[in-house]
C-alpha cells in the first residue's frame, strides 16, 4: 500500500472510532516513546495512591493518559520481561527465560534468540523509523535488537551484560537521547528509555533522600522511595523536552515497569513475594498510554492488560500488523472502547539463571493466571496451587484454594490450554 493511501485509510479509521481533535493533524507515522521503570512496586506512585512517594511528573502524565491500573508483566525478572515487551511474546515463545546463561556458557550464546525475533525496532524499520536504545538492555549490542542507534555496546570483555554504557542514561542526564532526536529531526522515531531506576543501587541525590529520611524508620526504604522520585524527575525532563521541541502531539507515550519491587526494610535486597515471584508485588504494573488528540484520558481500574500487548499496540499505531505468534491485543482499541480487554492474563516464572538456552521447561518454577477477580498460582509440577481474590485481597494474604476447589480446577485448565 503506498504511503498516501495508507495515510488516508488510517485517518478514516481514527475518525470512525478514536477520539480526534481538529487542532491536531493526524500522521500515519507517530513517534513512539517507551518509559520503562525498573524494579518498582505497582503502588509506588502518587497517582496509584502511595501516601509518601511523590511522583508529580508521572501523576501529570497519568492525568493525560489512559491508565490501566490492572496491568501485568508475564514474568517478574528483568531480562525476560524486557524481551516480552519488545517482542510481544511470552518467555516460552522468545526463549529468553533468565538473566544469565548456564554456568560455564558464554552469554553470547544466548543472542541467537534476539537475532531470530522480529522485535519492534526491526518491524518499525519497515516503515522508515529510526530507533534509539538507552538504559537496560541485555541482548548484546543495541543493533542485535534492530535499533538504528543506541548506547549499549554489549561487549563482555568490556563489562557488557545488561546495559553497560546505556546505564548512564537518567542517572547522568539525558543528553544522548537529545542528541539522537536532534540528529534525526523530521524522521519518525522509536525511543526505548529504560534507565536503571529506581533499581539498585539506591543512591539518590541527597536533596531527595532528605525528603524521605524522617518518613520511615528504615534508611533502606527511604533510599528506595527517593529513587522512585529520581526516576520520576527524569521522566519529567524527557516529557518536557518533547513539549519544547513540538513533538508531544504526534508521539505515543507508553509507561510501564519491567517487574515489581517490595523493599526489605532491614537490608538492601527485595522482600519476598515481589521481584522474581508470581505474586502481585512481582508481576503487577500500571500501564499508561498518552496520545494527544487520539486517546481520551481516563482511568481504568477493571480491565486486565499485559505487557504482551505493548508490541501489537505500537505496531497498530504505526500502521503495521502483529505477527502470527503474538497473543496480545491492541490497547488503543481497548482504550477507545472499541474492543474488550483480556478476560484472563497469564504468566510464567523461571529461575534467575537459564537452565537450558533453547528449552524453557527445565527452568520453569511457576505459572499463574488471573481471570476477573481471581488468581491462581501453581508450581511447575502443580503440587502447589494457591488461589486469591486479588481485588479484595491484593496482598494475597488469604489462600482460598481449599475453599474453592472447582475454581482452582477451572483456572488450572486455562493455564494448560494457554501452554
Amino acid at each position: 500500500m503506498n504511503r498516501v493511501l495508507q495515510t488516508l485509510l488510517l485517518t478514516v479509521i481514527w475518525a470512525a472510532g478514536y477520539v480526534g481533535s481538529p487542532a491536531v493533524s493526524f500522521s500515519a507515522e507517530p513517534n513512539v516513546v517507551i518509559l520503562l521503570s525498573d524494579d518498582q512496586g505497582w503502588t509506588d506512585y502518587g497517582f496509584m495512591g502511595h501516601p509518601t512517594v511523590q511522583t508529580p511528573h508521572l501523576d501529570r502524565l497519568a492525568g493525560q493518559s489512559v491508565v490501566f491500573t490492572r496491568g501485568y508483566t508475564p514474568t517478574s525478572l528483568c531480562r525476560s520481561s524486557l524481551m516480552t515487551i519488545i517482542s510481544g511474546l511470552f518467555p516460552h515463545q522468545h526463549l529468553i527465560t533468565g538473566n544469565d546463561p548456564p554456568k560455564g556458557t558464554d552469554r553470547r550464546e544466548m543472542l541467537r534468540h534476539i537475532r531470530r525475533t522480529p522485535t519492534l525496532p526491526k518491524r518499525l524499520a519497515e516503515q522508515g523509523y529510526v530507533s534509539f536504545q538507552s538504559g537496560k538492555w541485555w541482548e548484546g549490542n543495541f543493533s542485535e535488537g534492530g535499533f538504528t542507534a543506541g548506547m549499549t555496546h554489549g561487549n563482555p570483555a568490556q563489562g557488557g551484560r545488561h546495559g553497560d554504557e546505556g546505564l548512564k542514561i537518567g542517572r547522568q542526564g539525558l543528553q544522548p537521547v537529545y542528541d539522537f532526536l536532534e540528529a534525526n529531526k523530521g524522521k519518525p522515531f522509536f525511543l526505548w528509555y529504560a534507565p536503571m531506576l529506581p533499581h539498585q543501587p539506591h543512591n539518590p541525590p541527597e536533596r531527595l533522600l532528605s525528603k524521605y529520611k524522617d518518613k520511615t524508620d528504615s534508611l533502606f526504604v527511604a533510599k528506595y522511595w527517593a529513587n522512585c522520585e529520581w526516576w520520576d524527575e527524569t521522566c519529567g525532563e524527557l516529557l518536557a523536552y518533547l513539549d519544547q521541541q513540538g513533538l508531544a502531539e504526534n508521539t505515543l507515550v507508553i509507561y510501564l515497569t519491567d517487574n515489581g519491587w517490595i523493599q526489605n526494610p532491614m537490608a538492601n535486597p527485595f522482600a519476598p513475594r515481589s521481584k522474581r515471584s508470581p505474586y502481585e508485588g512481582g508481576v503487577r504494573t500500571p500501564v499508561m498510554l498518552r496520545w494527544p488528540g487520539k486517546l481520551q484520558p481516563r482511568r481504568d481500574d477493571q480491565s486486565l492488560v499485559s505487557t504482551i500487548d505493548i508490541a501489537p499496540t505500537i505496531l497498530a499505531a504505526c500502521g503495521l500488523s502483529p505477527t502470527k505468534q503474538m497473543r496480545g491485543i491492541n490497547l488503543l482499541d481497548v482504550a477507545a472502547g472499541k474492543s474488550p480487554a483480556h478476560d484472563a492474563v497469564f504468566g510464567e516464572i523461571y529461575a534467575h539463571d537459564v537452565a537450558d538456552i533453547d528449552r524453557p521447561e527445565p527452568g520453569l518454577e511457576y505459572r499463574w493466571c488471573i481471570a476477573g477477580e481471581w488468581k491462581l498460582v501453581e508450581s511447575a509440577d502443580r503440587k502447589i496451587q494457591e488461589l486469591y481474590h486479588v481485588t479484595a485481597d491484593p496482598r494475597e494474604e488469604r489462600d482460598l484454594a481449599a475453599a474453592e476447589p472447582q475454581r482452582v480446577k477451572q483456572l488450572s485448565e486455562r493455564i494448560k490450554v494457554e501452554w
